[in-house]
């Protein structure tokens, strides 16, 4: 998915465009995810001053979130289930597998999620957004095939 370069001003559109909302902080966050791919350190203390926070509860905020990103996100985004009902159908192994395989990948991320609703299936995930239930090691090779990954 292609993302927007930073550009304060554009970054400053978006601040100013949730604003006005109860509770802006979360909106903006995402907003800025999702038009830059990122939130940019360079963006931190416009949110600041646009919300009236300090610099520190924007950061803490961003860290906080594992879904906000201060760096361009990899080509794929691999999220795997690590919730307890997907670990005892298989989901603890295929995660060790699958962090092995992907080691020394670079455009293929990794990363934890905890219960996508799909616990009577066996081990769930979602490549790029997209959730798939039933993940084995030969389902998840597929899935990172038709990716380009």
């Amino acid at each position: 998915m292609p993302f927007a370069a930073w550009n304060a001003e554009q970054a400053q559109s978006i601040i100013a465009a949730e604003a006005d909302r109860d509770g802006p902080l979360l909106p903006v966050l995402h907003a800025l995810n999702s038009t830059f791919g990122r939130v940019p350190a360079d963006a931190v203390p416009l949110i600041a001053h646009t919300l009236n926070l300090s610099r520190a509860e924007v950061h803490g905020v961003i860290s906080f979130y594992h879904d906000f990103r201060e760096t361009p996100p990899p080509a794929h985004v691999l999220k795997l289930c690590r919730a307890e009902a997907c670990q005892a159908r298989g989901g603890e192994v295929l995660a060790a597998s699958t962090r092995t395989a992907l080691a020394a990948r670079a455009d293929v991320s990794l990363e934890a999620v905890y219960c996508l609703g799909l616990c009577a299936s066996g081990p769930a995930g979602m490549i790029d957004g997209r959730i798939v239930a039933r993940l084995d090691d030969a389902k998840l090779a597929a899935l990172l095939a038709e990716a380009g990954a």
